[in-house]
């Protein structure tokens, strides 16, 4: 009788041992459930992040500005006084306003510099050679000719040999920078290729 009593408590503290197991792994799937959850929630908020930088980074090259077409400078006694070139933007770019505000300055904005000067803001005017409506805002299909007038007031001298960069500053999208040296052969027009 000992024997049967024995084997029945045995018997029930086998089944306590299989509740508590099973509580265990119940805790087990739960942790590790919250886990999966952790983990998954960190992967698409990273992803979301990684979303919206890459929709940022292709919304500012969308509206870059082109050089179409070659750079061309006018002379007037040895010294460049106007630089022309014309500007386009990619057939998925989006549009680059060139529009004056209300005190007769632009948005758009072109700086110019040698090895001996800066200048943060040029006067500029453009004349538009292909456009699909009258406004100033540069679409996809159209092309505008810069005219960029060189200060003949403070050191700015720009002549034969000479290095010089322009870079044209958009509201939104990076920037355009070239830079061009003037040949020493000089004529009323010269190619800056």
């Amino acid at each position: 009788m000992w024997k049967k009593l024995l084997k029945r408590l045995k018997d029930r503290q086998e089944g306590i041992t299989g509740l508590e197991t099973a509580i265990i792994l119940i805790a087990f799937v739960i942790v590790a459930s919250v886990f999966a959850y952790v983990v998954l929630s960190a992967g698409l908020f990273s992803s979301q992040k990684t979303k919206e930088a890459m929709n940022a980074g292709l919304q500012s090259t969308m509206s870059v500005l082109e050089i179409k077409g070659n750079v061309i400078a006018k002379m007037e006694a040895g010294l460049v006084t106007h630089i022309y070139f014309c500007v386009g933007i990619p057939a998925a770019g989006s549009p680059v306003d060139f529009n004056p505000t209300s005190e007769n300055t632009s948005i758009l904005i072109i700086s110019y510099s040698d090895y001996d000067n800066l200048v943060p803001s040029m006067n500029w005017t453009i004349t538009k050679l292909a456009t699909v409506n009258a406004d100033n805002i540069l679409d996809p299909t159209e092309l505008f000719q810069l005219d960029v007038e060189i200060p003949t007031t403070g050191n700015v001298t720009l002549g034969a040999y000479d290095r010089f960069s322009l870079e044209i500053k958009p509201a939104e999208g990076p920037v355009l920078v070239f830079e061009r040296i003037i040949p020493g052969r000089l004529s009323a027009f010269v190619n800056l290729h």
